[in-house]
């Protein structure tokens, strides 16, 4: 009695079942009494749905432009820093060389260095309240920077030596150190401040 039943649909007469007469006008008015129309209409949006877009809308816009405005109207102090005027007569006669001229090696360690303190610079964000730190820093800085000159234009005259070498190498890494400490006294100040808001 066992049978496939593949075997049996595949042998069984397909029956087309069809609704009776007026089945469909019937349908159709049972859906009208309970429903009402039995077209579906597209609902019309109320008028004042439309103003709540539209002033939505608006606010979004006016609210980016104003925000955009803000941003590129900040005022973000360029500092100017004038290069020292050198002497074009004894510079002209010597190619200069720099600590990265004398080994690849070195040239690593210097990008290093120069690399670490020019993101530090970038980094640091002048406000009223600790430009006067900043400032002192930039002195230190700039008298650093000054010596490495100095001691590039040793190199430049005398040669390259390991004490001129060791000098310039730790003159970049006093840089970058100072800067750390810059940072970190920037991160206290600010942390002072909130701790000050924050108790008032």
């Amino acid at each position: 009695m066992a049978q496939d039943i593949r075997k049996m649909f595949e042998n069984r007469p397909e029956e087309i079942t069809k609704p009776s007469k007026g089945h469909e006008t019937r349908f159709e008015k049972k859906l009208e009494e309970a429903f009402g129309e039995t077209k579906t209409r597209k609902p019309q949006p109320s008028s004042n749905f439309i103003w709540l877009k539209v002033a939505a809308i608006a606010i979004v816009l006016l609210s980016v432009g104003f925000f955009g405005y803000q941003q590129l109207s900040k005022e973000n102090p360029i500092e100017v820093v004038e290069a020292p005027k050198q002497n074009t007569e004894t510079n002209t006669n010597l190619a200069k060389i720099t600590l990265g001229d004398l080994s690849p090696e070195l040239k690593k360690v210097e990008n290093y260095y120069q690399t670490g303190i020019n993101v530090q610079l970038a980094s640091l964000k002048i406000k009223g309240d600790n430009k006067e730190l900043i400032d002192g820093y930039m002195n230190q800085l700039s008298k650093l920077n000054k010596e490495y000159k100095r001691l590039t234009l040793d190199l430049n005259e005398a040669g390259p030596s390991e004490a001129t070498i060791t000098a310039l190498i730790d003159n970049l890494q006093l840089r970058l150190e100072l800067l750390f400490k810059l940072k970190n006294k920037l991160k206290e100040l600010k942390n002072q401040k909130d701790e000050t808001t924050s108790i008032i």
